[in-house]
């Protein structure tokens, strides 16, 4: 069975826009996590305009199942990482002023960059993942990285799928498939739906966790966040 990992960016966004603490993020994260979710994902970025670095470490004890770190694994983002230690960090190659994560890592060009930075977070124990896309060269490099996982970039998918394409499904399929012969845990993300997500769930083999903050949301705003954890984890069975 994949996992479910909420993202809950979009919950501090909405506190952020108001000041205080409504909607109270760590009640989110627990309720979330009681609805039946199997994680908790959540990607600081330098300017703190969603996720600030303070709430990381307030969820810490608040996460009992999965918790899992993305961002780009600056000097800042490491050290919180290190200090926190949660059970998977996925770094992700996103620029300071991205609006939300645009490309995968290019694992042949970053290749010993990666490698010492995944050394670093591998030593204390915390499971590694790589933001990356389809171009099975570059699921090849990951391998030699020393990463745990992929997590691959699902947006070309989602925008094609909506479209009515379900070819666009195949190069996820075949990454996988490499993945999985080269030892790599296979994760996905980004504009997965509840439209989409059954679909993508059936043609990746050995999918083991999928991360979903923007779609569970807005979703959550029309059917009820626990009607909605439901409906992905009945999906993804």
């Amino acid at each position: 069975m994949t996992k479910l990992s909420v993202n809950i960016n979009k919950i501090a966004t909405l506190r952020n826009s108001r000041g205080g603490n409504v909607p109270n993020l760590l009640q989110v994260a627990k309720d979330i996590q009681e609805f039946g979710a199997e994680g908790i994902t959540i990607h600081p970025r330098p300017d703190e305009r969603h996720i600030r670095y303070q709430d990381a470490y307030d969820l810490k004890p608040i996460v009992t199942t999965e918790y899992n770190i993305e961002g780009n694994p600056i000097q800042k983002f490491m050290d919180l990482v290190l200090d926190i230690k949660p059970t998977q960090v996925t770094l992700v190659p996103d620029a300071v002023d991205a609006i939300t994560s645009n490309a995968g890592w290019d694992t042949i060009s970053n290749q010993s960059y990666l490698q010492e930075v995944i050394a670093e977070f591998k030593n204390t124990g915390i499971r590694t993942s790589i933001f990356i896309d389809t171009d099975l060269k570059l699921i090849e490099a990951a391998a030699k990285t020393g990463a745990d996982r992929i997590e691959l970039y699902t947006e070309h998918f989602a925008k094609e799928y909506e479209k009515g394409n379900k070819d666009a499904v195949k190069p996820y399929t075949e990454a996988a498939i490499l993945a999985h012969d080269l030892g790599l845990g296979i994760n996905a993300g980004h504009d997965l739906s509840l439209d989409n997500i059954k679909f993508f769930k059936e043609n990746i083999p050995n999918l083991a966790e999928v991360s979903i903050g923007h779609a569970l949301i807005s979703e959550s705003i029309y059917l009820g966040l626990e009607n909605v954890v439901n409906m992905y984890l009945h999906r993804l069975q």
